[in-house]
């Protein structure tokens, strides 16, 4: 099965507690509230890396039916709202955004 997600990758923040609380308080509720068409959000923490410290602490991936979906959403005041909530809660800079295609196989 293919999809399409839009993808936020948070830089580490400069206070990680204050972050947390802004995030699952003021954004995961905005976005589940504003982002129309989507049909799922998965949030994840960023724990360690092989490589070291990790150069990014939350990924978020919003999943959507179509990329004509997605660009619907992107397009509308709710999702516009979203991304500018998600600079400005981002303390450690800029987040990256990016549009993905998703293969699923179960094992």
């Amino acid at each position: 099965m293919s999809e399409v997600k839009f993808i936020v990758i948070y830089p580490t923040p400069t206070d990680i507690p204050a972050f947390e609380k802004v995030y699952h308080e003021e954004h995961v509720p905005l976005a589940v509230e504003k982002l129309v068409g989507k049909t799922r959000l998965e949030a994840t923490k960023v724990l360690a890396s092989p490589q070291g410290e990790p150069p990014y602490y939350r990924i978020a991936e919003i999943y959507f039916p179509s990329l004509a979906a997605l660009q619907a959403c992107a397009e509308s005041e709710g999702g516009k709202e979203t991304v500018a909530h998600a600079v400005k809660i981002s303390s450690g800079g800029t987040p990256i955004f990016l549009v993905a295609e998703s293969e699923t196989f179960t094992f």
